[in-house]
């Protein structure tokens, strides 16, 4: 079963008074249920557009997105929903346990449901001793892991994660790449995009490569990895042969 259906999905931006730069061609994907997609891509390939379409954040100008069957623009779809940008805008004023809190009450949580999960999410990110403090203090990869907090807070179904690793040091990214495989093993759906290609090879069932906005290579992992010896290869081959 798809969980997350790309239609034909097409989207320019204006450049200049005159002049549209087109950011998607026609993208059409499908991320099964219980499933870690990868999704790679050079800098400026529309990665980031794609998730933003996603999110309902913004429009295409063609095509459609659905989850679970219904469209994107369907508020009901955000409980199925858990978000981590690459660079998490928090209220830093707040500490991890008070913006857990706000963000459980606004998806329906019962005080007792959001003291449950807030304690063992902040556990599974280190957070637990500094759960206090406010956010302002906290360097850039402690403010990413409240980040992670607050995607899970509400146990969705789906994760949708950009650059999810970005700014943590090798320790932490060690410890995020084991919270997402034990989020697989609870057969969640995650969809994320990142540079560092030996955590995609590690954890994602498939991948799909993003290459001036058209969607040039889709396969399983171990196929990836039986034809071109590493992910960093056929990253760079795909690429260059669709440029």
């Amino acid at each position: 079963m798809s969980l997350i259906v790309f239609k034909q999905i097409t989207k320019s931006y204006q450049e200049g008074l005159r002049r549209k730069k087109q950011v998607l061609k026609g993208l059409s994907l499908e991320i099964k249920k219980g499933e870690v997609f990868g999704f790679l891509g050079p800098n400026g390939a529309g990665k980031s557009t794609t998730i933003k379409i996603l999110l309902n954040f913004i429009f295409p100008d063609k095509g459609e997105v659905r989850i679970n069957g219904q469209p994107v623009s369907n508020p009901q779809v955000r409980k199925y929903l858990g978000y981590l940008p690459e660079n998490p805008y928090l209220y830093d004023n707040l500490s991890p346990q008070e913006l857990l809190l706000f963000k459980g009450r606004v998806c329906g949580l019962t005080a007792q449901q959001i003291k449950k999960r807030m304690d063992e999410i902040l556990s599974r990110v280190n957070l637990f001793q500094v759960k206090k403090r406010p956010l302002r203090t906290f360097s850039k990869g402690m403010v990413q892991r409240a980040g992670f907090a607050l995607a899970l807070i509400n146990d969705p179904e789906i994760l949708i994660l950009d650059e999810p690793f970005s700014g943590l040091d090798p320790l932490m990214r060690y410890e995020a790449l084991e919270l997402l495989l034990s989020l697989k093993q609870q057969g969640k759906t995650i969809f994320f995009s990142s540079h560092i290609l030996n955590d995609i090879e590690r954890v994602c069932d498939r991948i799909g490569i993003l290459n001036q906005g058209e969607l040039v290579s889709v396969d399983n992992t171990e196929n990836i990895l039986n034809k071109y010896g590493s992910l960093e290869k056929a990253f760079l081959t795909v690429t260059k042969d669709h440029g």
